[in-house]
């Protein structure tokens, strides 16, 4: 369950740390997932094919695991955050019931503007995605 908190401007500092966020993605998600992005690749949802190609169960989608880093950033930065910019990598693959590690750290703040390095880590410890945001966070209101 995601805490939803509201960050403002000034609030944030270099070196803060996003709290994790743990994904466990499930064959159902994944088909899901498939389904609403318009991915037929049958490595998402055939565990057959998924055999046949080497690989141990149906993998998470590349963009699910972008999808996982944003949820974690924006969760973090609050429903009035907006996101400027966001990039990530796929460094290593993920199978249903693998739980998966989001979290981050706060790399530069620019006024309202906060950029932060992510990274999603599977049970083994592997980086599956390292990725980096930009959020502009609300500045408070004192009137």
């Amino acid at each position: 369950m995601l805490d939803i908190q509201t960050l403002f401007a000034g609030e944030v500092t270099v070196g803060t740390e996003l709290p994790e966020v743990v994904w466990e993605p499930t064959h159902v998600q994944l088909f899901r997932f498939s389904a609403i992005t318009w991915n037929a690749h049958r490595i998402h949802y055939d565990q057959a094919y998924a055999a046949e190609e080497g690989y141990p169960d149906v993998l998470v989608q590349s963009h699910l695991h972008g999808c996982f880093l944003v949820q974690t950033v924006m969760s973090w930065a609050g429903p009035r955050a907006t996101l400027h910019r966001f990039r990530w990598q796929n460094r290593h693959l993920a199978t249903p019931g693998d739980k998966l590690r989001c979290t981050g750290t706060v790399t530069a703040v620019e006024g309202s503007l906060v950029h932060c390095e992510l990274r999603e880590i599977n049970q083994h410890g592997d980086i599956c995605a390292p990725g980096w945001a930009t959020v502009e966070l609300p500045v408070k209101d004192l009137s």
